[in-house]
């Protein structure tokens, strides 16, 4: 069912879900492809008024999300009134769509919405992540934020996890709703929806939300080390001279670039690239993912190409017949890391918030199967995707723009 979407039709979009389930990545994401659209759109976030209006109180703290704590209750629905009266006022004049971007996990609150915006339809989206390892790397980023300034690492994320069980004591699954979608916000898969009107836009949102969307990623491969210099794979071998020096002149390409986010994997020569351009950013943080980890090579880690063929001549020429599907004994191949690959990618465009530039710093089989998730390429021409180390690619994928492009850096 498509639905075509004029100046005149108006809607709401109320996001529902725990803190730390993708909410907002999710808001941003759609707000940027109705900017894309010449649609007017505006996220109203319920915790930049809680921030706002009362400083001097304390918001921050768990104890002001506790249920029983009757007069945060109320100063709480107050912000949410606010937030309504904005989205409400603003799509009845020069918006077309409002994002109301908080928990709404109560029944309770989403009746409230639904009595407040009565004047045009309201989608519900709720988001769900069960993934305890992405849900924490969430949380250490949001604790460092100015809210939780002066608290230890830990203390705010006692805080902050406090404040998640606060809000499960009153979260109602979407059910009774005229108009929703259920989602798995990692995986961008739909869990369940239910449209009981005919809603604008309806067919682009639900396009967009199971779209792994890209405005704009930096593919590298780290810089040299002394394992390339002789031959060898695997390993966690550092970066040479060459290999810094090409790592700062990254970092000189980049420095008028705001790069948000580096992930790389957790060995020394991605860490060491990174780590050289994060140098020359000013708000930059770099997470280290496992799933980017460099192929498993097994018996033959820290070996040369040279001293495979002449040492284990079956191991050599079994990859040589079918380098996609072989697995290194005692390590795997290109078709057993496919999955985490996909993962890592999962929980990097989970953790980028606002679609700004983000990079990854891989390896170089790595980066192989991070761009034949966007490039379609026939399985046994994936271990020959071309990934030099003094070039890098830039990639978008949007609904609307596809770009591969490898760019010279140096």
């Amino acid at each position: 069912m498509i639905f075509m979407s004029t100046k005149d039709e108006k809607l709401y979009i109320v996001m529902v879900g725990l803190p730390s389930q993708g909410k907002s990545t999710v808001a941003y994401r759609l707000k940027d492809i109705f900017a894309k659209n010449d649609i007017p759109t505006r996220i109203f976030n319920n915790g930049q008024i809680r921030r706002q209006y009362a400083r001097a109180r304390n918001t921050w703290a768990s104890e002001f999300f506790n249920p029983a704590n009757i007069e945060a209750v109320k100063l709480r629905k107050r912000f949410a009134q606010i937030n309504i009266k904005r989205a409400q006022k603003y799509v009845n004049t020069t918006g077309q769509v409002a994002i109301l971007d908080a928990t709404n996990v109560s029944a309770e609150r989403r009746r409230l919405i639904e009595e407040s915006l009565n004047d045009h339809p309201i989608l519900f989206i709720e988001c769900i992540n069960d993934d305890s390892e992405i849900v924490d790397m969430s949380i250490r980023q949001k604790i460092k934020t100015r809210e939780f300034a002066g608290l230890s690492e830990q203390e705010a994320t006692n805080e902050f996890k406090k404040r998640i069980e606060y809000y499960r004591m009153i979260q109602t699954p979407l059910s009774r709703e005229r108009n929703y979608i259920r989602m798995n916000s990692l995986h961008n898969k739909i869990i369940n929806e239910k449209l009981t009107d005919q809603l604008p836009l309806y067919s682009r949102i639900r396009d967009c939300l199971v779209t792994d969307v890209v405005k704009s990623l930096f593919l590298i491969r780290h810089t040299e080390t002394y394992y390339n210099v002789e031959d060898r794979i695997g390993g966690d071998a550092e970066l040479t001279a060459k290999g810094m020096e090409q790592a700062r002149a990254l970092a000189r390409f980049f420095q008028r670039k705001r790069i948000s986010y580096i992930f790389t994997s957790e060995k020394k020569r991605t860490i060491q690239t990174a780590e050289a351009i994060r140098s020359l950013q000013q708000d930059c943080t770099i997470v280290h993912l496992k799933e980017f980890n460099e192929i498993d090579s097994g018996i033959c880690e820290g070996m040369s190409y040279d001293e495979i063929q002449r040492l284990m001549p079956e191991v050599y020429s079994a990859r040589k017949a079918d380098k996609y599907n072989y697995e290194y004994p005692g390590g795997e191949g290109y078709n057993t890391m496919k999955e985490r690959i996909k993962i890592g990618i999962k929980k990097a465009f989970y953790l980028n918030m606002k679609p700004d530039n983000i990079m990854i710093v891989g390896h170089r089989a790595v980066n192989r199967m991070i761009l034949s998730h966007f490039l379609y390429r026939r399985q046994e021409d994936v271990p020959y995707i071309y990934i030099p180390q003094d070039k890098l690619y830039h990639i978008v994928a949007t609904q609307d723009r596809k770009l591969f492009e490898l760019m010279k850096y140096q």
